[in-house]
């Protein structure tokens, strides 16, 4: 009976250190993300697997993120930097506890956020949008072609979808606290198009870095 304990602990043992150095390395360090919308076009299209780092913004320990259970004891460890124009970030959803969003930051606190006639402007200057962005829809939208000036408050960041005409974002619920922050993505690792055949549905130029 104690040789059956002994085999039994040294196999939780043996399983529950690898289990644990993955938790704290997911927690802390890197995690997976898959892209299922098209609110990113075309830096990130649905399909996209995304490899994700929490060390630059800083990561909550043991994990937690705003929205779950207020009662787990936890703390954020300090970031290298913080959220920039141009970045894009993946953060919890300020409409959605629980759900993560990934979006661009287009302006942080003391910023003013203004779009005329679906053109972005940032404290009354163009925004320089990315190569990979996409607007087509010609029909106006308030929000989404016409909206603010808004500033953004101390603690808070502004994020829209690169794909300008086909995202959900601060424009309809707000600027985005830093605490919901998650992780900053730093490559694409795979990437499946569902309307493709056979390997063909494999993205192989898309593969790589995030812009």
């Amino acid at each position: 009976m104690r040789a059956i304990t002994r085999r039994i602990r040294s196999a939780l043992s043996a399983f529950g250190v690898p289990v644990a150095i993955a938790l704290l390395v997911r927690a802390t360090l890197v995690q997976a993300y898959h892209i299922p919308s098209g609110s990113m076009e075309d830096t990130l299209f649905p399909g996209d697997f995304v490899l994700a780092e929490k060390v630059s913004y800083g990561p909550w320990v043991p994990g937690r993120v705003p929205g779950m259970d207020a009662a787990l004891p936890s703390m954020r460890i300090p970031g290298l930097r913080e959220v920039r124009p141009g970045d894009v970030v993946i953060f919890e959803s300020p409409r959605d506890p629980g759900i993560d969003l990934i979006k661009r930051c287009v302006a942080v606190a003391g910023q003013t956020v203004e779009m005329r006639n679906k053109r972005l402007y940032v404290d009354g200057q163009p925004f320089g949008d990315p190569a990979t962005s996409k607007s087509v829809d010609p029909r106006a939208l308030v929000p989404r072609d016409q909206f603010g000036p808004f500033t953004v408050p101390e603690g808070y960041f502004f994020a829209m979808g690169d794909n300008r005409d086909n995202s959900f974002d601060s424009r309809f619920f707000g600027a985005v606290p830093l605490a919901n922050v998650r992780a900053r993505p730093i490559a694409i690792y795979f990437s499946w198009d569902r309307a493709g055949q056979a390997l063909s549905k494999v993205r192989w130029r898309h593969l790589g870095g995030v812009r």
